[in-house]
């Protein structure tokens, strides 16, 4: 037996020792990681269909790519513009708050069709070709693509109409998954300026905001509820007595995990922490691909058998690096009591370990530039 003193430092570690043993917080972690692994897994096999449609099409022929590319200038001004969003959410939340759960609700269908996808092409395989059906203006669609989009669209309803948290979450969810899928990073040039912006821009609006506006700007648009568009337009046309009052909407822009063990608390990861460090991660999954296609070309000849170092993939450092900064700024939360910007933990833990591995496998200064460029040897040779 201790002192009072040391029995109460010994309770206060063994209660912070069970909240992070907590259903929520284990949740947290499994899906974020979840997502961020199938997300990249995702994204390589959409290059893996582009480059084989690129080979069927006729030689000088534009190619059609669904991917969108980050470029200098878009990452140096992505902090500014998600600043700017975050302000106008803040000031002008009660005003547009149709308008945001509105274009909400349309993004997260479109997502999480895309999320479904995979599994209805599975599904409907035996009974059904790849040929598109047109629909004039709208485009030209798989039978299995207007399934998923169908079963997204009842779901996004669903949510409008229950405001449930598990809904939220999969709709957020099927977000994640698309822009990490959807999205490329060029070069660690590129995702360092992105990353580093987004970790002053997560730390500013965390920190600093409310001494400016008198509020956490970050905290406060991270949950505030938005009023139903359904029940909006019930009282508008005053159906009012036909429907119950319509539940207020979380907008999916964070995962929300509530405990098993303790029903009031629950723990929220917004969808930036999981995406940022997913786009970097799906870049270093794809230069993973890209070195193990250079090393089996013939070309390259027999290469030389790998040492520790190399053996260790990109994608698996900064995956262990994701976990350990998720799992830091879990701890920070718990210590300080109080929201924690993730990305100034997430941010570092992926990158430096990316950076230094890197720099030790001798791929640095190609990575940092032009990291797919395909180096081809000429056929004929002077001698």
């Amino acid at each position: 037996m201790g002192t009072p003193e040391e029995q109460i430092v010994a309770d206060s570690a063994n209660m912070s020792a069970l909240s992070m043993m907590d259903s929520s917080r284990v949740s947290t972690f499994v899906i974020s990681i979840l997502l961020i692994v199938y997300g990249s897994f995702r994204s390589l096999m959409i290059e893996q269909e582009n480059k084989e449609k690129e080979k069927e099409k006729p030689y000088g022929s534009e190619p059609e790519t669904n991917v969108q590319t980050i470029d200098m200038c878009q990452a140096a001004f992505l902090p500014l513009g998600a600043s700017v969003s975050l302000l106008v959410m803040f000031l002008f939340f009660d005003s547009l708050q149709m308008v945001f759960a509105i274009c909400t609700a349309v993004l997260a269908t479109v997502a999480f069709a895309f999320l479904l996808l995979p599994m209805c092409q599975y599904m409907m395989r035996p009974c059904s070709n790849s040929q598109k059906i047109s629909f004039g203006l709208c485009g030209r669609f798989t039978a299995a693509e207007l399934v998923s989009f169908f079963l997204s669209f009842i779901l996004v309803c669903f949510w409008v109409l229950t405001g449930h948290w598990l809904l939220m979450d999969a709709l957020g969810m099927g977000l994640c998954v698309a822009f990490i899928a959807l999205v490329r990073l060029p070069s660690l040039k590129v995702s360092t300026l992105l990353l580093v912006g987004l970790l002053i821009y997560d730390v500013f609006w965390v920190f600093f905001s409310s001494y400016i506006f008198s509020a956490n700007v970050m905290v406060k648009v991270a949950t505030r509820p938005a009023d139903n568009p359904v029940g909006m337009l019930a009282k508008k046309f005053h159906f009012t007595g036909l429907m119950r009052e319509a539940p207020k909407l979380s907008l999916p822009g964070k995962l929300v995990f509530p405990s098993m063990q303790n029903s009031s608390h629950f723990s929220m990861l917004g969808l930036g922490d999981i995406v940022m460090p997913g786009l970097l991660l799906c870049f270093v999954l794809r230069y993973d691909a890209y070195k193990r296609s250079q090393l089996v070309s013939p070309d390259q000849g027999i290469p030389p058998p790998p040492t520790y170092v190399q053996k260790i993939t990109y994608f698996h450092c900064s995956l262990i690096g994701y976990f350990l900064g998720l799992l830091t700024a879990t701890v920070s939360s718990e210590v300080f009591m109080a929201a924690q910007p993730a990305l100034l933990y997430l941010v570092p833990f992926t990158l430096l370990p990316l950076l230094t591995m890197a720099y030790l496998k001798g791929d640095l200064r190609r990575m940092w530039h032009e990291p797919f460029i395909v180096n081809k040897a000429p056929k004929d040779l002077d001698v």
